[in-house]
C-alpha cells in the first residue's frame, strides 16, 4: 500500500479560500481586501486570502479534532515521538510548556549553567528548583561543549530526589551529550529527561549527525522548526511521550496565542511535508556541503574550525571558524564580513563566528563564503583573557519564582558578596552564566566578573560596577 503524502493545514486553508465565502471575520484585512499594498507585497494575494483562522473546517490549536490534529500526529510519527505539539509563540514557549507540564513547585531539576532563558522563565511559571550543572568547556576554541555522563551520574548521585534533567542538546555551536547513556541514567533513578533541541529538529535525517533526542530515549524535546528546516520564524514543535501528554497539553493551552496565524501553522505542516519527502537527501547533502566547508577554511591561513570534540557528539552542519590567528575577535570579524563583504554569519564571539549550513545551501553560497573569509584582514594576533569557570554543582538560594516576585535593589559589585543575585550575568566568551537570579554571590565569582572581557548579557548595568541583589 503507497502512503499518502499531504500537508491537512494546507488542504483545508485553501479549501475555505477557495470556497467563495462573504467573510464578515476577522482578520480585518478580510482575506486581503483591505490590505496595504506592503502587506500584498509581503504575503502575496493568494497568502492574504488564506490568512484566516478560527473557521471550523481549519480546527483549533487548542483542541484540534481535524486537519491540525492529523498534520501533529505525521509530525510526532516523522519525528519517532508519540504525540507532537506545534507552537507558534516559539520554542520559548515550548520549552515553557515542557517544563510547566511536567514539573511542579519545588520539585529538583538539573539544568546546565548555560540553559536558554526560557528555561529559567519556565522555572519562575512552574516553581520547581534548579541545580545547575557545570558544562564542559574547549579550551582551545574557547566555546561551551556540554554535560558529561560522568557529570550526570555525580548529581543523581549527590541529589538522588531530583525530578528531572533537562539538557541543551545540541548547544547553539553543536555539541550534543550522549543522550543514550544520560536517558538510561535517568530512568533508573526515575526522573523525566526533557530536551531542549531548539539546535536539532534536522538531525532525524542524517545518520552522520547526532543522534536526535526522541530516539535517544528523551522523554519530551522542544525543537525550533525554523533554525534550520523550512518553518516561518517563530515556528516550533514539542515532542512528548504519550504519559505526559494530557498535562503539557494543557500546559501549552495556557502559554499559547488563542489567535495563531494559520499560516505559521501551515509553515510547520509544509516543512514536516518536506522533510518527509527529501529530507534524508537534503540534510545529507548539508553535511557535505559542511565538510567541504571545513576541508576549504583549514586551507586559509590563520583560520581554524572546530570539529573534533572528546567525549560529545558534533553536528557537522554548525562551521565554528576561529579567527584569532588573524589578529581580530569575533565580533570585529562579523562586522567586516557583514558591512565589507555582504555577508552574515550566525553569531560571533571574542574568538569565532559561526555559520549554520542548511538543506537551503549549495556551492555557490558555500563558495562565497570562502572567497569571503579568504578577504578577511591579517593583523596581529591579539592576547584573548579567558576566565575559569565554575565546575562544581550549584544550587539557588531561592528559586526563580521567589526572586521573580522579591523586591529588588542595586548596589555595588563589592557590596553584593553575600547577597542574592536577581539576574542573570554571563559574559561572551564562552557564553556560560556566572550568576543566575536566585543564587548566592560569592567572593571568588566577584572576582570572576572584574576580571571579566567580553560582552555582558542579562545584567542591566553592563559594565558590571552594580548588581541587582533581592532586598534585604
Amino acid at each position: 500500500m503507497i502512503k499518502k503524502i499531504s500537508a491537512p493545514i494546507v488542504e483545508a486553508m485553501k479549501k475555505y479560500s477557495s470556497d467563495g465565502v462573504l467573510a464578515f471575520h476577522t482578520p480585518g484585512h478580510k482575506q486581503g481586501r483591505g490590505a496595504h499594498e506592503f502587506l500584498r507585497e509581503l504575503l502575496t494575494a493568494e497568502g492574504l486570502r488564506q490568512e484566516v483562522s478560527l473557521m471550523e473546517e481549519l480546527d483549533d490549536l487548542h483542541a484540534p479534532q481535524s486537519c491540525i490534529k492529523e498534520a501533529q500526529r505525521l509530525a510526532a510519527e516523522l519525528w519517532h515521538a508519540d504525540e507532537a505539539i506545534f507552537f507558534v509563540n516559539g520554542t520559548t514557549s515550548a520549552i515553557q510548556a515542557m517544563i510547566l507540564g511536567t514539573l511542579k513547585a519545588g520539585d529538583l531539576v538539573f539544568i546546565p549553567r548555560n540553559a536558554h532563558r526560557s528555561v529559567i522563565s519556565g522555572l519562575i511559571l512552574s516553581g520547581a528548583v534548579p541545580i545547575f550543572l557545570p558544562v564542559e568547556f574547549d579550551a582551545e576554541f574557547k566555546v561551551p561543549l556540554n554535560v558529561s555522563v560522568t557529570t550526570i551520574e555525580r548529581a543523581i548521585k549527590k541529589y538522588p530526589r531530583a525530578r528531572a534533567i533537562l539538557l541543551v542538546s545540541p548547544n547553539y555551536y553543536g555539541v550534543a551529550a550522549d543522550l543514550v547513556k544520560i536517558s538510561e541514567l535517568a530512568h533508573e533513578a526515575g526522573m523525566i529527561l526533557l530536551i531542549d533541541e531548539a539546535h536539532g529538529a534536522h538531525l532525524q535525517f542524517c545518520d552522520e549527525l547526532p543522534r536526535s533526542a526522541m530516539d535517544s530515549g528523551a522523554d519530551l524535546a522542544a525543537q525550533s522548526t525554523h533554525k534550520l528546516l523550512g518553518a516561518l520564524t517563530q515556528c516550533s514543535m514539542l515532542m512528548l511521550r504519550k504519559k505526559f501528554a494530557e498535562r503539557v497539553k494543557v500546559a501549552a493551552s495556557l502559554l499559547q496565542t488563542t489567535s495563531p496565524n494559520q499560516i505559521l501553522l501551515a509553515s510547520l505542516d509544509i516543512a514536516r511535508l518536506q522533510m518527509e519527502l527529501e529530507g534524508c537527501e537534503k540534510v545529507s547533502r548539508a553535511v557535505e556541503l559542511a565538510k567541504s566547508l571545513r576541508a576549504e577554511i583549514k586551507l586559509i591561513e590563520g583560520l581554524r574550525t572546530f570539529d573534533a570534540v572528546e567525549n560529545f557528539a558534533l553536528d557537522a552542519t554548525k562551521v565554528t571558524v576561529n579567527v584569532e590567528n588573524l589578529g581580530l575577535s569575533g565580533y570585529e570579524a562579523e562586522k567586516i564580513l557583514r558591512e565589507e563583504l555582504k555577508v552574515q554569519c550566525e553569531l560571533s564571539d571574542a574568538a569565532n563566528l559561526l555559520f549554520l549550513i542548511t538543506y537551503a545551501d549549495d556551492e555557490r553560497t558555500i563558495a562565497g563564503l570562502i572567497d569571503a573569509l579568504k578577504k578577511l584582514p591579517r593583523l596581529s594576533p591579539k592576547k584573548s583573557t579567558l576566565y575559569s569557570l565554575l565546575s562544581t554543582f550549584s544550587s539557588t538560594a531561592l528559586s526563580p519564582r521567589e526572586t521573580f516576585y522579591a523586591p529588588v535593589e542595586v548596589v555595588e559589585l563589592e557590596k553584593s558578596i553575600g547577597r542574592i543575585c536577581a539576574e542573570e550575568v554571563t559574559i561572551y566568551p564562552p557564553g556560560i552564566p556566572l550568576l543566575m537570579p536566585g543564587e548566592k554571590i560569592s567572593a571568588e565569582v566577584v572576582e570572576m566578573l572584574k576580571k571579566s572581557v567580553g560582552k555582558v548579557f542579562g545584567a542591566a548595568d553592563k559594565t558590571l560596577s552594580t548588581l541587582k541583589v533581592v532586598a534585604e
